[in-house]
């Protein structure tokens, strides 16, 4: 399986768990803390993996002897807007992969898919098409673009990544396309609730 060279991946891990109920993300899912599900998925397809945190939260354990950094939010409870440029502030490569720190069924060769297409077509970010809309997580974003759109819009007040892609270019794969490489669906699961463990 080919993919582009270099891209770094971002795993958002700032929120606040309030529907969770405490940190979801150190929740026990088969053995391991929900965080580091994301993290290795991410880490198959990137060369390193920046795990954004909040300013103030407790540092999170890292899977072992895997490429991953933890940086703090600069400011605390801004959205995940603002948790993405700081992620996006801390690379060097053109292509960034972002997820969140709550989906561990991220499924490689969908990543794989979108990484691709970022590197082949004249596009700023690449998202998934559900159903007549699209997700704004996972997402692939080419970093200079998407972090000049980033620092508007969150100078404008917006904290949404939704306004960020729809600031950009962005090519979306349709879904008989990733849902050949992932039929479950599974790259789309998020955990909001203890029952989505």
């Amino acid at each position: 399986m080919s993919r582009p060279e270099g891209a770094t991946g971002i795993v958002l891990a700032g929120g606040g768990s309030s529907r969770f109920g405490s940190d979801k993300l150190a929740a026990d899912l088969q053995g391991f803390p929900l965080l580091h599900h994301s993290i290795l998925r991410v880490v198959e397809v990137c060369r390193e993996v920046i795990v954004v945190i909040s300013p103030g939260g407790a540092e999170p354990s890292l899977p072992p002897a895997v490429p991953a950094r933890i940086v703090r939010d600069t400011e605390e409870a801004q959205g995940p807007l603002a948790g993405l440029l700081t992620g996006l502030s801390s690379v060097n490569t053109d292509l960034v992969l972002v997820a969140g720190g709550d989906m561990p069924t991220l499924v490689t060769s969908v990543l794989v898919e979108m990484l691709n297409v970022a590197a082949e077509a004249s596009v700023d970010a690449v998202a998934l098409a559900d159903a007549d809309h699209f997700r704004p997580l996972p997402i692939v974003l080419r970093t200079g673009p998407a972090r000049d759109a980033a620092h508007i819009l969150l100078h404008d007040g917006e904290r949404r990544l939704r306004a960020l892609l729809d600031a950009l270019r962005v090519a979306v794969i349709d879904e008989p396309t990733w849902l050949a490489l992932d039929p479950e669906r599974a790259t789309l699961r998020d955990i909001d609730e203890p029952g989505d463990l």
